[in-house]
């Protein structure tokens, strides 16, 4: 297991996606009377003119006033609604203008059970509670008005904490995207029921990659991977 760090600063996911991604694995999430562990999280966008373009990306076609977070600072909660219904979690990465993020797919609860099964109603499973983005917006409270807010900031309606998580999680393709399909940029850690299983989109080319890999998981806390302005 690693041990946490009290350092915490938006400065850590000015990085790479990918990097931002496996950083947050582990961290704690709180919002709405409610802290939840990530376990599963998915990395998005990047500079259109850099090594992997990211056509699943709201930012592949340019700045927005939907998505406008997505192009910094790093350390920004941007939501959306996923068909127009479920709110969906991201937490803005890479230098201002990179045009990145990181979905939050799925976390384990840590406390505040009782206030998410009200929200999430009496027939879901204890670890779906969280399971999938719109259901860990709904456990959590999160709602579009929390767009654009720090979650470093301690006054942060929704706010990032440090954790402690296992060393090794594994990777594989993204769920549900019909472009960059193959691209393994969804990293979860294994043996939690609270990751959400993989579908491909029936958009999607057809694909012979099926497997998933392990990778290391950076966490965001350890004062090892803390840049030196923190």
């Amino acid at each position: 297991m690693i041990e946490p760090s009290h350092q915490m600063s938006g400065a850590a996911l000015r990085c790479d996606p990918v990097t931002a991604a496996r950083r947050l694995l582990g961290s704690v999430l709180s919002a709405g009377g409610v802290r939840a562990r990530i376990v599963e999280v998915e990395a998005y966008g990047g500079p259109p003119d850099g090594p992997w373009p990211d056509s699943a990306s709201h930012s592949y076609r340019g700045l927005t006033p939907r998505n406008a977070v997505m192009f910094g600072p790093a350390g920004r909660l941007y939501t959306y609604r996923s068909y127009g219904i479920h709110v969906c979690a991201n937490i803005s990465c890479g230098d201002d203008d990179a045009a990145a993020a990181v979905l939050l797919r799925a976390a384990v609860l840590e406390s505040g059970h009782d206030i998410a099964r009200a929200r999430r109603g009496p027939t879901a499973a204890s670890a779906a509670l969280a399971r999938g983005p719109g259901n860990l917006c709904a456990a959590l409270g999160i709602g579009m008005e929390f767009n654009g807010v720090d979650v470093f900031d301690p006054n942060s309606p929704v706010r990032l904490h440090p954790g402690v998580c296992p060393a090794d999680g594994l990777s594989g393709p993204r769920v549900g995207v019909s472009t960059a399909a193959d691209r393994r940029w969804r990293f979860w850690l294994s043996g939690c029921p609270e990751v959400s299983a993989y579908r491909r989109s029936p958009r999607a080319p057809s694909s012979t990659i099926h497997r998933v890999e392990p990778h290391r998981v950076e966490p965001l806390w350890t004062r090892e991977s803390m840049p030196e302005d923190v």
